[in-house]
C-alpha cells in the first residue's frame, strides 16, 4: 500500500495509526515497493497557468506564465492535452463584497467598465468608490454608470435590492435570484461563479438560509453569507459552439488523437483495434428444438413420507 509522507518543504510530521498529521503543508504519496514519490493531484488551473500576483491588490492586468500541463515546481508533465493558446493578461478579481455591518447607509459603488476577459467565462466589471477600485464578476444586466450597493447588516424586514447589489442571505426575501454566494462568512464568492449561473433562495431553517443551486441541489448556509443579487453575465456561453478546431487551440487545449491509432502503452493502457465487422448470412437460422419437462410437486409434509 502507498504510505502517506511529507514533501521536502515539510518540517515535521506525526503518523498515528497510519494517518499522517501535518501542519497544513503539502503532502505526497510514497510507494514503498518501488521507491518513487507521487504528488497528490492539484486543481487543473494550477497546471494550466501561473499568475504572478503582487503583494498588494491591484486592478492592473497581471503577467501569466503558461505551464502547458507541467508542474510549476518539478517541470514534469502532469496533465496531457494542455498547451499553446493565445497570450493574455490576468485580471485579479476581488471575491469579497464588504460593506457596513451596522444600520448605516450601504456602501455605494459605481460601475466604470464591463468587459469580456480571456481567463474566465463570465464578464467582469470595474467598480470604484472614492479612491478605491476593484474588479468583480458582472451580473447579467450590469452596464457602465450603474450604482450598486453593498451592506453586511441584516435588518428585521427583507431588503428590496436591485441587480448587482450585495447583501447577506438573511436580509433578502424568499425567491431572490443570487450569485457569487459565500460558503462561509467572509471567505468570498464560492457558489454560482461561472457564466450564466444563479441560485434561488428557497426557505429558512433556523438561522440558516436554504438556496437551490443550478444542479438542483439545496444547500443550507449561514444567514451572514454575502451574495450578489442577479444572474452571472454571459448567459449564452454554454449554448455557443466553438465552431472550429482552431478555437480549441486558442483556449490552450491540444487536439485529441481522433480515431484509433497504435499505442505502445507508454502513455497508459493499450487501446485495442476495433473488432472486425460481423457477417450476416442470408440463410435463416434454424429454430431450436423444443424440450418439454414435467415437474411433480409433492404436497405431503416431510414427516408424512
Amino acid at each position: 500500500m502507498a504510505l502517506a509522507c511529507i514533501s521536502k518543504r515539510l518540517a515535521s510530521n506525526v503518523i498515528v495509526n497510519g494517518i499522517l498529521k501535518t501542519n497544513g503543508c503539502q503532502l505526497t504519496l510514497v510507494n514503498s515497493n518501488y521507491g518513487w514519490v507521487r504528488e497528490r493531484p492539484k486543481p487543473n488551473g494550477l497546471y494550466k497557468r501561473k499568475v504572478h500576483y503582487p503583494e498588494e491588490y491591484t486592478v492592473k492586468p497581471l503577467d501569466v506564465t503558461r505551464l502547458a500541463g507541467r508542474d510549476p515546481e518539478t517541470g514534469y508533465v502532469v496533465v496531457k492535452g494542455l498547451g499553446g493558446g493565445l497570450k493574455y493578461k490576468y485580471h485579479w478579481i476581488d471575491p469579497k463584497r464588504v460593506g457596513p455591518t451596522d444600520d448605516s447607509p450601504p456602501l455605494v459603488e459605481k460601475v466604470i467598465l464591463v468587459q469580456d476577459v480571456f481567463e474566465r467565462t463570465a464578464k467582469i466589471a470595474l467598480i470604484a468608490s472614492g479612491d478605491k477600485m476593484k474588479w468583480i464578476v458582472a451580473t447579467e444586466n450590469m452596464k457602465p454608470g450603474d450604482l450598486i450597493k453593498t451592506s453586511c447588516f441584516i435588518p428585521k424586514n427583507p431588503v428590496m435590492a436591485n441587480e448587482g447589489d450585495a447583501y447577506p442571505l438573511g436580509a433578502l426575501p424568499l425567491g431572490t435570484v443570487v450569485s457569487n454566494v459565500e460558503r462561509r462568512p467572509g471567505e468570498g464568492g464560492f457558489y454560482c461563479y461561472a457564466a450564466g449561473t444563479c441560485a434561488i433562495i428557497k426557505r429558512t431553517i433556523g438561522k440558516r438560509v436554504v438556496i437551490r443551486l443550478p444542479s438542483k441541489a439545496e444547500v443550507a448556509l449561514p444567514r451572514e453569507n454575502m451574495a450578489t443579487i442577479g444572474r452571472v453575465s454571459n448567459i449564452n456561453h454554454g449554448k455557443t459552439p466553438l465552431g472550429t478546431p482552431q478555437a480549441n487551440r486558442e483556449l490552450g487545449i491540444r487536439p485529441c488523437s481522433g480515431l484509433w491509432q497504435r499505442k505502445d502503452g507508454r502513455f497508459g493502457r493499450k487501446i485495442k483495434p476495433p473488432k472486425p465487422a460481423k457477417i450476416v448470412s442470408m440463410e435463416k437460422e434454424k429454430e431450436p428444438e423444443t424440450l418439454s419437462l414435467t415437474v411433480h410437486f409433492d404436497r405431503r409434509q416431510p414427516w408424512d413420507i
